[in-house]
């Protein structure tokens, strides 16, 4: 309850909050970075050749393995920091956590049996990465879903959570193809075009139902949202939101001709603008749920561990987290650049 909240002059008032918030761009990193490489592995079984195919791991290679370092990160601060939350969130979504851990180690296998393997197995080890991109973006969103309706087992939270995941494979898909955009050049430059403009609008309605859903969960959500000013102050986010989309649409519409051209001007607008919704998404998400990790059961101070155990975490935090992004942004600076064909 928001009147339990502590002193936040003291540790343990603003201790959680600082652990809260490391936790929400952990995912929010994890979601963006590791979502585009997802997207690759969903659309790799659209590819015309092997060739195409090589292209697209090729232009993921150097950056999704590190990219899982944030999900490890993030369940990593809601285990130590959150403990209680840990349990809850955990436990009710024990079948889609354990889908999604399959899921990433079926690709993760699949990504360094198929560079080693005989032309004939190759095939067998592109659909497992694709399976495996597949069922772990499919998981990520019914875990959202989950979060949204407070993990409630009836019918109709489960088929919303079960719609959001495909959505949220639609969105990473947007994600991957605006990444291959970027990272490619020719035919299967233009085929990413295609694929997202495919992408685009079941991506628009995944946000949308998301929107509509998140109010209704809370009587204290639907305040904070359409009490006023508030209603007005919020404006501007849905109001961009639907913004990026018309420009990503405009700019899938232009691109296919420039390209076509050996003009690259406006490659990076649908990654930028897919990354944008993204952002924008995750705070009006963050805002409808905050300061609750399990809507109304809850929230940040009531599930964190002791403010003497958070002050020696919060320590690591310090060291490991600059550590993590200073990295991350070296691998993306050194291996930045046009992908081409793996040759081994």
């Amino acid at each position: 309850m928001l009147e339990l909240v502590p002193d936040l002059t003291q540790p343990a008032g603003w201790l959680p909050l600082v652990f809260a918030l490391v936790m929400a761009l952990a995912m929010l990193a994890y979601v963006i970075l590791d979502g585009y490489d997802l997207g690759v592995g969903v659309l790799l079984r659209r590819a015309d050749d092997e060739v195409q195919k090589d292209t697209m791991i090729a232009s993921i290679g150097p950056f999704w393995d590190a990219n899982e370092t944030w999900l490890v990160l993030g369940v990593g601060v809601l285990l130590v920091a959150f403990p209680q939350a840990h349990g809850v969130i955990l436990g009710s979504l024990y079948l889609p956590v354990a889908l999604m851990l399959v899921a990433l180690t079926l690709r993760g296998v699949a990504f360094d049996f198929r560079v080693k393997a005989k032309a004939a197995h190759k095939p067998l080890w592109d659909r497992a990465f694709y399976t495996g991109s597949l069922l772990a973006g499919w998981s990520q969103g019914f875990m959202l879903g989950g979060l949204i309706t407070g993990f409630k087992a009836d019918s109709p939270s489960q088929l919303f959570s079960a719609l959001i995941g495909l959505c949220l494979v639609a969105a990473y898909c947007l994600l991957g193809a605006g990444w291959l955009i970027m990272k490619t050049e020719g035919a299967l430059q233009l085929k990413a075009v295609a694929w997202a403009r495919g992408s685009l609008w079941f991506t628009a309605a995944g946000v949308a139902a998301i929107s509509m859903a998140t109010p209704l969960v809370s009587a204290r959500i639907f305040d904070k949202w359409f009490s006023f000013p508030n209603v007005i102050m919020l404006l501007p986010i849905p109001a961009i939101t639907v913004v990026l989309f018309v420009v990503m649409a405009r700019s899938l519409k232009r691109l296919p001709v420039r390209l076509s051209q050996g003009n690259h001007y406006g490659a990076a607008v649908p990654f930028a603008c897919t990354v944008g919704v993204f952002l924008l998404a995750f705070y009006g998400l963050a805002y409808s749920l905050f300061p609750w990790l399990v809507v109304d059961r809850l929230n940040v101070w009531q599930a964190a561990s002791s403010p003497e155990a958070l002050m020696v975490i919060f320590y690591g935090v310090v060291i490991v987290l600059p550590v993590i992004i200073a990295y991350t942004v070296f691998a993306y600076r050194v291996f930045w650049g046009k992908s081409t064909a793996l040759n081994y």
